[in-house]
Order: C-alpha cells, then structure tokens, then sequence
C-alpha cells in the first residue's frame, strides 16, 4: 500500500488557556496508508481541545489515495498521544481518566484523483467546560490554605493525601448507575464532596501535579478477602522513586496503611491493568519495592 504525508488543519477547537509551552515529539506510526508530516502539531491541538471539553475535534487533510481502512487506527493513535503526559496538570491522566471514550465520524470528496477527507472525533467528556472552571478555583483556593509554598515533596505528599482523606467521601449511592459519572470525576469530589476511587484518584493527581509532585493515576484490579473489584489509585514521586498511594481504601477503612507503599506487598492486593506493567512504563515510574520510611531528626 503506498503511503502519503498529510498536512492536517483543526477545526472548531477551542483553546485551553494556561497549556504547558513545551514540544513534543511523537513517533506515530508510518506503516498505515497515510499519516500527517505535522503530526505533532495535530496532536497539540487535540489535546487542548480536550483540555477545554470541547464538544468536537474536526481534522482536514486531503490525499491522493483512498484512505478509508486506516482512518480509526489513525485516530486511535492520535488521541492516545493527545491524552498522554505533559507539563500540564490539566492533561494527561485528568484527561484521561474523566471521559468516557469518543466516536468518529468521517466523509470525503473525491476531485481530479484527490480525496478531501473530512474527520470528526466527538468525545463523551464525565464533566463540562463550567464544571472544570469551578475545580480551577477550588483547586487553586485549597493549595493557597494548605501553604504548600515552604514544603519539601514529603510534607506536599502528606498534605494533599491529608486533605483529600478528611474532605472526600466514599459514594455508594451511585455506586451501581454506569450513567453518573461525576463520582469518577475531581469536581465529584471537591463539589459533592464524594467520589468513588477514580475520582479520588484523579483529584488526588490533579493537586499532586498542582503542587509539584510527579503522579500518575493507575487502574487494575483490588482484591479484598474473597472480593475482586476494579480500582483506581495512585504512584507518587519522592526522593526519585514512586510510591503507591490508595487514599480510597484509607478514607474508607480510617487508616493510614495504604499511603507510600512499596510493591512488595502492595501488589499482593493492587493488580495493574497491562497498560501499566510494561516495560517501557516501569521503567519511566520505577516503583520501589519497599515501603517509605519517614525518620525523624532528635535533636535534643
């Protein structure tokens, strides 16, 4: 199949305000029938349209081939480097982990051998362009009275994990509805003050990250006694190595014991989803094996 270098235009994107200014580059796949030469262009704008929620992604670019067949892996690709980590706390995982998918729509007109093909990527987006507004505030508002300003990475670890501990519930009322999904969300658990762990999960990245703290949001499996559930929580960066942090099961339980811990047994209970047990993964957020030890200083 022969391949052709596309220039793409967006379209009806509304920018994000305040996005990081760094460049990416990203080594998208050329084996397909076409691929876009300013791909890293394209996929800086996706990412800000689904920072702001927008309602719709539209990609121009016309071709001198019948490109049909490869139009969904394209956009797959595309959208899973728009959603992938930044400098932006905005990005990433609290993109990633607040929406529910997208469709894509697509036509083409066909002129003197050349196809103008026209895509549509329509996300389902967990929170609204208003609701987001609010969390920036509350975000910006929490971080102001923590004065995380004077704190080294542990006492911003504690104080985040502190606060989300004693503001946030756990929801079982919506528990079992698949349709409401503030409770996976940050405004969910700053706004209703509940959340279920995806929410808790996300907002305890989103003030991580605010706060200077390298995150991520991991998904998999929990087992507790005879009982296996999918789950959400978290790896922190301290002293460069990452730490798992479940404030979901501490909130709930009163206790502390999930917080900082090593995988050696943290993963006796805490099973990865596949995407996070690469290789390539690991090694970019090598967990420690044990669990951190805060020492104290005497003295006297």
């Amino acid at each position: 199949m022969r391949r052709f270098s596309a220039f793409a235009a967006l379209l009806m994107i509304l920018a994000a305000a305040g996005c990081g200014t760094t460049e990416y580059h990203y080594d998208v796949r050329k084996d397909l029938g076409v691929y876009f030469a300013n791909a890293d262009s394209v996929i800086g704008e996706m990412r800000r349209a689904f920072a702001a929620r927008s309602a719709k992604i539209t990609i121009n670019y016309e071709s001198g081939s019948d490109n049909m067949d490869d139009i969904y892996p394209m956009i797959d690709e595309l959208v899973l480097f728009a959603m992938s980590e930044t400098d932006d706390p905005r990005e990433g995982d609290y993109i990633y982990q607040q929406y529910g998918g997208y469709r894509t729509e697509y036509r083409f007109e066909k002129s003197g051998g050349r196809y103008r093909y026209t895509i549509d990527v329509i996300p389902e987006y967990y929170t609204t362009p208003a609701q987001e507004s609010i969390v920036d505030e509350k975000i910006r508002e929490i971080l102001s009275e923590l004065g995380i300003g004077g704190m080294n990475e542990y006492e911003r670890i504690c104080a985040v994990y502190d606060y989300v501990f004693t503001n946030v519930k756990y929801d079982k009322v919506h528990k079992k509805n698949p349709h409401y999904h503030l409770r996976s969300t940050a405004y969910g658990a700053l706004v209703n003050g509940c959340a279920g762990c995806q929410g808790y999960s996300v907002l305890m990245y989103r003030l991580l990250r605010e706060a200077g703290i390298n995150a991520r949001v991991i998904t998999g499996n929990a087992l507790s006694g005879n009982e296996r559930e999918y789950h959400a929580w978290n790896i922190v960066e301290l002293a460069g190595a990452y730490y798992n942090i479940d404030v979901t099961w501490d909130a709930q339980n009163g206790t502390h014991d999930y917080f900082l811990k090593g995988d050696s047994d943290f993963s006796q209970t805490h099973i990865r989803d596949e995407m996070y047990t690469t290789e390539e993964f690991r090694r970019t957020y090598p967990v420690s094996a044990s669990d951190h030890i805060t020492v104290t200083a005497d003295n006297s």
